[in-house]
């Protein structure tokens, strides 16, 4: 079955399961897709907290509006832009490129040039805004692997994200909240999930040049 096959069954979940878990294996795999998403430059400049403290969860659901998603779903991935974006950064990247390519870091100064370039023409306000961008990608990245699993997921920007900082200890870690999403199993009887996929057709959505 094609992914396009797996997302005709997806639905942003509104209720889910509570006594529904997602496996070991299935939340292993979600974290390896989000870790292979792509990014500009490959910076991956975030970090993913993965939440599944039931008391913790609770204070979330507090910041995000009372919104249930966030307690009864298996797990609450938080996705969390670094808010430091600098030379020493994009240096320790390309020293990442080095050990894991197995190349003389020298060799590598035309790709340092470019992301130390990149970093320093913006500002701090411009690389967050850039950040928060890259987070989105990791999330479609999530959502569709999900989709592949079985396992429902639901995107969501219905918080606070300066109270979900204080609760993770964010700022301290040098990180703010981007975008979040609960993933888990829906409930027998939400109500979203049983209808019609509604999406403009292809017609109007689609421009070709």
């Amino acid at each position: 079955m094609s992914l396009v096959d797996k997302l005709q069954k997806r639905a942003a979940i509104k209720k889910f399961d509570p006594t529904k878990k997602i496996s070991a294996g299935q939340l292993e795999s979600l974290e390896n897709a989000v870790q292979l998403a792509p990014s500009s430059l490959g910076l991956q400049s975030f970090k993913v907290i993965v939440v599944q403290d039931p008391e913790t969860r609770a204070k979330l659901r507090a910041a995000g509006y009372n919104q249930p998603q966030i307690t009864d779903s298996s797990a609450l991935f938080v996705f969390a832009s670094l808010t430091t974006l600098d030379e020493d950064f994009g240096k320790k990247f390309i020293d990442l490129v080095a050990q894991t390519r197995s190349v003389d870091r020298a060799s590598l100064g035309g790709l340092e040039q470019m992301v130390l370039g990149t970093l320093s023409s913006r500002t701090d306000e411009q690389k967050l805004a850039w950040s928060h961008k890259q987070t989105y990608i990791a999330l479609g990245v999530l959502i569709s692997e999900a989709a592949v699993l079985g396992v429902d997921a639901a995107a969501m920007e219905g918080f606070d994200a300066a109270q979900f900082d204080e609760i993770l200890g964010l700022k301290e870690l040098g990180l703010t909240t981007s975008v979040i999403a609960a993933v888990g199993h829906r409930a027998d009887d939400d109500v979203y999930s049983k209808m019609i996929k509604v999406r403009r057709p292809k017609n109007e959505l689609f421009i070709h040049v």
